[in-house]
């Protein structure tokens, strides 16, 4: 048997077998030839090079029969010398239509898994925030490569495999059939010896393989968690090395261990059925040494039915686990179509509008909102905390009603837990209002285009996020073609110019993963920069200034009073001193406006507001004390 053959019997034999209990849903295999028709012609070609080097694989041995019998001999030299170059003729055929099957087999591979990433790529983006808020990275990142690559293999892995087995079978049987009938049928009856040790091998190397993932799997976790700033911060602030050290080492161990088990039954394995092939070989040699001596057969003949031979199992193995190699393949595609099937929450109305106009005014008409379920917004598959949840969140928002006129500031104050963000969060559309509506311009803005919509409306939130790239790629996210004037301009009004020009790579300076080369104060001035390159017409300010120190939020609320003027701000806040100019203040409490009014009518009021502003202002005032 050829290695190849020994190595496509072993992945055969060591795919995981559960998946024949699977049932794909209706219209997935349809669905899964139509990823194909792109490819139609390039499959063909394909196939049609798989096709012949099975036949090759039989011709090889018939041209040795000839060369035995009718050049050897006879001593029939001018004829042993064409069948020779004949057989090299045959090898160099081979090697030619395998690479050229190999180009076009990867020509569609590659272009499946760039079509299925792209695909899910670009409908994972379309996701409402809720989708994100509960579906696990890892778990999106295995859909996008892992199972894309397992997706792509029914087209080329399993497909070739089955076609080129089945004919390779056919051709290879019939043709030791015609030479020697006694031969092939004890040939076929050694097959359960040559299967029985192979299956007890793949289910050991199954069960080891699923272990090493699972360990794998824990440690990547364990990396990825504690190799990102912020974890590495926690480490050395909290984390005991030797204690990371001996959990890390423990589960490497278990894979190490695991990888000598693995290499032994893999050695075991190619031994084993080696060892089966050269038995049955001998048998072959025996019984048909006998036929020979008896002139049965011809010793060509013997010589061509014992190269058949080896051409017998690798065949017959692989189609005895056929259903576990297609059913692996179409799982996967299935898998893929699941993330491609759920539907985003957030999409545009038939004949949306697009929002082009400047000095927007909002308004919010009797709102109601409650966080969807777990099954609305995504998959069990993708995340673990979807399955113990099974209460509702319940209503958030309750009958929340305000306008907002143009070019006025709006604040938004409570206590922890009122709803602040949420109806932050309803604006831009990251969730849909469950009652009410929100107008802009007295328009519902779910008669606008999202994008539209998110290209009107400016956010900086309380914890900026930047990514890991240079400073002017993280400006430039909000308009891609500024220049370099505009990016100073707009750092000059952020407070941040005067940092960004003494750094030695000024705009090209990489910011670090998540910013953390950056000080909180810093992102904050970046993520204004980046608004103000936005130029939106309504902005949103979620606790831009909560956890900044006194020197930093002096330098941010600078930079804010540029970025708000002239715009429609709605500005949720912490701290009560900072949104004291407001033209309106709305007190939420438990998902309800309890108060409303301007920061003096407020105090006067003696409600809620003036109790919270109050006791911030004894905690100042006790701090101060302190300081002193």
């Amino acid at each position: 048997m050829s290695q190849h053959a020994v190595w496509a019997t072993f992945r055969t034999m060591t795919a995981d077998p559960s998946v024949k209990s699977q049932k794909l849903k209706p219209g997935t295999v349809k669905r899964i030839i139509s990823y194909g028709t792109p490819y139609k012609s390039q499959i063909n070609i394909f196939l049609f090079t798989v096709v012949v080097e099975a036949i090759l694989v039989v011709a090889t041995p018939l041209l040795l029969r000839e060369l035995i019998d009718k050049g050897v001999i006879p001593k029939d030299a001018a004829l042993v010398t064409k069948l020779a170059l004949l057989v090299g003729l045959f090898a160099i055929l081979d090697a030619g239509f395998n690479i050229f099957g190999r180009y076009f087999s990867a020509r569609i591979g590659e272009g499946l898994i760039y079509d299925l990433r792209s695909q899910v790529f670009a409908h994972i983006q379309k996701q409402s925030i809720a989708f994100f808020t509960r579906t696990q990275t890892g778990a999106l990142i295995s859909r996008i490569n892992s199972d894309v690559m397992g997706a792509q293999q029914a087209f080329t892995g399993t497909l070739s495999g089955v076609v080129s087995n089945v004919v390779s079978l056919v051709l290879v049987i019939t043709t030791m059939m015609i030479l020697s009938w006694q031969i092939t049928i004890v040939s076929l009856v050694l097959l359960p010896v040559f299967l029985l040790p192979t299956k007890w091998v793949g289910k050991r190397i199954q069960a080891l393989t699923r272990d090493s993932f699972n360990l794998n799997a824990t440690m990547s976790s364990t990396m990825t968690e504690r190799f990102n700033v912020s974890g590495a911060l926690l480490v050395n602030l909290y984390g005991k090395p030797a204690k990371e050290e001996s959990f890390f080492r423990t589960r490497a161990r278990k894979v190490a261990d695991i990888g000598v088990q693995t290499a032994m039954l893999n050695r075991v394995f190619f031994v084993g059925i080696t060892s089966v092939a050269t038995v049955a070989t001998a048998f072959a040699y025996g019984i048909g040494g006998h036929l020979a001596i008896k002139g049965s057969i011809s010793v060509g003949t013997l010589l061509a039915i014992t190269a058949l031979l080896i051409r017998l199992y690798g065949p017959l193995t692989a189609l005895s686990n056929v259903r576990i190699d297609v059913m692996t393949a179409l799982v996967s595609f299935e898998r893929v179509f699941e993330v491609l099937d759920l539907h985003p929450m957030i999409t545009d109305s038939e004949n949306a509008k697009v929002l082009s106009k400047k000095g927007l005014s909002v308004a919010f008409t009797d709102v109601a909102f409650a966080y969807p379920r777990a099954e609305e917004i995504s998959l069990a598959s993708l995340e673990s905390a979807a399955k113990p949840e099974t209460v509702d969140s319940g209503e958030v928002l309750r009958g929340i009603s305000f306008t907002a006129p143009a070019g006025t500031l709006t604040a938004i104050v409570g206590p922890s837990g009122a709803g602040k963000t949420t109806m932050s969060a309803l604006l831009p559309r990251l969730y849909d209002v469950t009652k009410g509506a929100i107008s802009i311009d007295g328009e519902d803005i779910r008669n606008f285009t999202v994008q539209s919509l998110r290209d009107s409306i400016g956010v900086v939130m309380q914890d900026a996020h930047l990514f890991h790239e240079t400073i002017s790629e993280n400006l430039r996210y909000a308009k891609e073609d500024a220049t370099e004037q505009e990016m100073i301009a707009a750092c000059q009004a952020a407070q941040i110019w005067d940092l960004i020009s003494t750094l030695p790579n000024g705009f090209d300076t990489m910011v670090g993963e998540r910013g953390h080369r950056l000080s909180g104060g810093e992102k904050q001035r970046l993520a204004i920069a980046r608004l103000l390159l936005k130029a939106p017409a309504i902005v949103i300010l979620d606790e831009a200034t909560a956890h900044l120190d006194s020197e930093n939020e002096a330098m941010v609320q600078a930079a804010l009073k540029e970025a708000l003027k002239g715009r429609t701000s709605i500005v949720i806040a912490h701290r009560l001193s900072t949104v004291m100019d407001a033209d309106q203040i709305l007190v939420l409490e438990k998902g309800l406006i309890v108060e409303s009014g301007k920061h003096e009518e407020l105090i006067a009021k003696g409600g809620l507001y003036s109790e919270l502003f109050a006791r911030q202002d004894l905690t100042t005032n006790e701090k101060s004390s302190v300081a002193n």
